[in-house]
């Protein structure tokens, strides 16, 4: 197998989580304002047209397929010669019929062809699993098979299949980046939906949204040639040969070791550092799309090379495109960046980059989630605390952050010692259990801990609320003796599923095992993945196995919440950690001697910053009510109505409700539309006969009217409404509406930016009708 040398996003610091990219804003979008320290002298250089740069680049791209083409043939060589061997193999299909194959020869898409056209037609690419392997590996369709193995073929309907076809469209695209623009190319993985590359280009030049055509143009013309892609094995020594002319792939393979086998794929004249695999040819892409241009860095390090990054999608029908598109269209409208300042929530300046400043509405909202968490806390049995923000290295050094993530924090010195802001809560929480004597009596313990936490995130990195330097958690640490962690887990899941539930958000778990390199013995490891999987079960609910796929420390459960447009992403997760209290030396009394506790690591919401930014792009900023920054706008229809106006903001107020009066001079109707448009739950119209029967005109923002209401009646209406956290409207519930808050713009009774003016004329006729009722 090769080198993995072709950078996903965890591989190389800053590069985006796949909700920060799909809407392709800018990676300084949350108020860091960097520049590229050389970028003076390169504002300097005039640049040439593009055309300049790529006959400049022809001799390279010329070189290395001319060695590709060396080195290939010794692949076409090693098949002939196990074609002479003819050593038999046998390979295993998932319904376990077996298929005799020679070993260097026969291919994934060879023992395909005895199957149905139907599934050859769909297959992108294998998974392999040796029979002396303990796992699967993904596998080109075109790659011989080496050994007796077991295969299973994957559709783009499957996450491997996904990745599979996205990774070959990312080279399509930087093939297309070379021959119109000649750039450097750096990395370019696929992502959570699609794919993107990184690439240089000389002399300060940027792409802009005019360029996507001809990118799109050229990735038509490599699709439509159908250019095979053809895999080879090189040595360190050829690859550093081959990308001479290309300091960012020879920084990659220099880091590599000496002795490291390194694959590369070649399709047309493009090649590539890649692990691979990939689809059998290029007319499997049959339609792309440009999607996204934005700023990156090299290493997501500011002080390193500027970097042009280009989003692309493709898929294998038109129709999916279609979907993809709708689906993108709805999430700009959804972009919390873009929600947050439309409703004045929250802001980012270069004063303090990566650091939200919340606006008194953003304020009510993160202050709501985190009085709801503590809520659950308090139905749950956890226990507040409150740490310090900043400590003696001494402490990181004990718990191990000092030697493994120092880059990512603050740091600076008091007196001659090195302090830091914490980045999580842990150590903290140990140095609190380890503060007197425990006694197994005092066992669960569960501190729950919002302190503020920062981390050193690269600038590039930084992407409005979803990547920041400062947040705070719902951050909890139980510290349990060993017959309790599957109690502990089951208790967890019972709040995940309060929470989630409350937000009307979809989840799915995955339970992730030990990793080859592992903290503890197998007895220990066995105990716990048998506390997590049984705690699973007992939910009921679907989950899946993630083999190896567990921190060093201790196994854990991965939680992926689904919004309403179906995107996913990881907030929730329980970890089990039997390294620190190891570190920490910490223990509890027995009736028999001491013991040492097992940590569990556990949050709901993640970090606070990340939930609300989720969750206003869920609910498209129409807030439910128990959580809504504008819940209620009285709206007086003249200034004599006004005194009472403010009389039933009081009132409501001393409900502990969000009111607020319009006392402009404008008409009535233009008040009610204006409320319906920054999304105040209700809207109540009064006048003079409202005043005198100390009533309310209710309606709410979906221009829906509930005729006249008392102020007694409302307030307990809206209170009950408030207190169940619900997601509908109690005026929704009572009339056997049932419209989830949640859903997609497109999918309201009515989307109040787009009403027509008849529309608005024939909702005034209703409220006059609703008065009189």
């Amino acid at each position: 197998m090769g080198a993995d040398c072709c950078a996903t996003p965890e591989a190389l610091p800053g590069a985006e989580h796949p909700h920060n990219m799909q809407n392709g804003a800018s990676l300084l979008s949350n108020g860091s304002h960097n520049s590229h320290p050389s970028k003076g002298k390169q504002a300097a250089v005039v640049a040439k047209p593009h055309k300049e740069y790529v006959q400049k680049r022809e001799p390279y791209y010329h070189k290395r397929v001319e060695l590709f083409e060396q080195y290939y043939q010794r692949e076409v060589d090693r098949v002939d010669e196990a074609k002479q061997a003819a050593s038999p193999i046998e390979v295993t299909l998932p319904d376990g019929a077996v298929q005799q194959a020679i070993a260097g020869v026969t291919t994934p898409m060879d023992v395909a062809k005895t199957l149905p056209k139907s599934v050859v037609k769909k297959a992108v690419v294998a998974k392999v699993k040796a029979t002396s392997a303990d796992d699967a590996i993904t596998w080109d369709l075109l790659r011989p098979l080496e050994t007796d193995c077991s295969l299973e073929l994957c559709t783009f309907d499957d996450k491997t299949g996904k990745d599979t076809f996205w990774h070959s469209s990312s080279h399509i695209l930087g093939q297309a980046l070379e021959l119109e623009f000649g750039v450097d190319l750096t990395i370019g993985p696929s992502i959570e939906e699609g794919f993107y590359y990184d690439c240089y280009l000389e002399d300060g030049r940027t792409l802009t949204d005019a360029d996507k055509a001809a990118i799109e143009k050229r990735m038509q013309q490599v699709v439509k040639e159908s250019q095979s892609f053809q895999r080879v094995v090189v040595t360190r020594d050829e690859a550093l040969a081959m990308f001479q002319e290309n300091k960012f792939k020879v920084e990659i393979i220099s880091g590599l070791p000496q002795t490291a086998t390194i694959s590369l794929y070649r399709c047309g004249p493009m090649v590539d550092l890649c692990h691979g695999p990939h689809l059998p040819n290029t007319g499997y892409l049959k339609t792309q799309a440009v999607n996204n241009l934005s700023r990156a860095f090299w290493r997501a390090d500011v002080n390193k090379d500027p970097l042009q990054r280009v989003y692309g999608i493709t898929f294998p029908d038109k129709d999916s495109m279609k979907d993809y598109q709708h689906r993108m269209e709805e999430a700009k409208k959804r972009d919390h960046r873009l929600l947050g300042t439309q409703q004045e929530l929250f802001f980012f300046d270069r004063m303090s980059p990566g650091s939200c400043f919340f606006l008194p509405n953003g304020a009510r909202v993160y202050n709501t989630l985190i009085e709801f968490i503590r809520a659950v806390y308090w139905d749950f049995e956890y226990e507040e605390v409150v740490t310090p923000n900043i400590y003696n290295f001494d402490l990181w050094k004990t718990s191990g952050h000092a030697e493994h993530y120092k880059q990512n924090m603050f740091s600076f010195d008091i007196e001659k010692q090195e302090f830091g802001l914490k980045p999580m809560n842990c150590p903290g929480h140990c140095v609190m259990f380890a503060s007197r004597a425990r006694s197994y009596r005092e066992l669960p313990l569960r501190l729950a801990d919002f302190g503020v936490l920062h981390r050193n995130e690269y600038s590039g990195a930084l992407q409005g609320l979803t990547r920041v330097r400062r947040f705070q958690q719902d951050d909890a640490h139980v510290f349990c003796r060993p017959d309790q962690i599957k109690p502990e887990l089951h208790r967890f899941l019972q709040m995940l599923k309060v929470v989630y539930d409350t937000f009307g958000l979809h989840y799915k778990m995955a339970l992730s095992t030990r990793p080859q390199e592992k903290l503890g013995d197998d007895a220990m490891w066995d105990q716990a993945e048998g506390a997590l999987q049984g705690a699973l079960d007992e939910t009921g609910l679907e989950w899946e196995m993630n083999p190896g796929d567990g921190a060093f420390y201790g196994p854990k459960i991965d939680i992926t919440v689904y919004d309403a447009l179906m995107r996913k992403f990881q907030c929730a997760t329980m970890q089990l950690d039997f390294q620190l209290p190891i570190r920490f030396n910490l223990q509890y009394q027995t009736e028999t001697g001491h013991e040492r506790p097992v940590m569990l690591h556990r949050a709901i919401l993640g970090s606070v910053e990340r939930m609300f930014a989720i969750l206003t792009e869920h609910y498209a900023a129409k807030w439910p009510f128990w959580l809504s920054p504008r819940q209620v706008m009285v709206v007086p229809i003249s200034e004599a109505s006004l005194e009472y106006a403010q009389q039933v903001r009081l009132q409501l107020r001393k409900a502990k409700l969000h009111v607020d009066v319009d006392a402009t001079d404008r008409k009535m109707q233009k008040k009610v539309r204006e409320a319906q448009l920054a999304q105040y739950n209700y809207i109540l119209v009064v006048g003079e006969q409202e005043m005198k029967e100390q009533t309310v005109n209710v309606r709410t923002r979906d221009m829906e009217t509930h005729g006249m209401h008392s102020l007694k009646d409302l307030t307990a209406k809206l209170l009950e409404e408030h207190s169940s956290r619900s997601l509908v409207s109690a005026f929704k519930k009572s009339s056997g509406l049932h419209a989830h808050v949640g859903q997609p713009a497109n999918q309201e009774p009515v989307a109040a930016a787009a009403v027509s003016a008849e529309a608005e004329q024939s909702d005034d006729h209703q409220l006059d009708k609703a008065r009189v009722n």
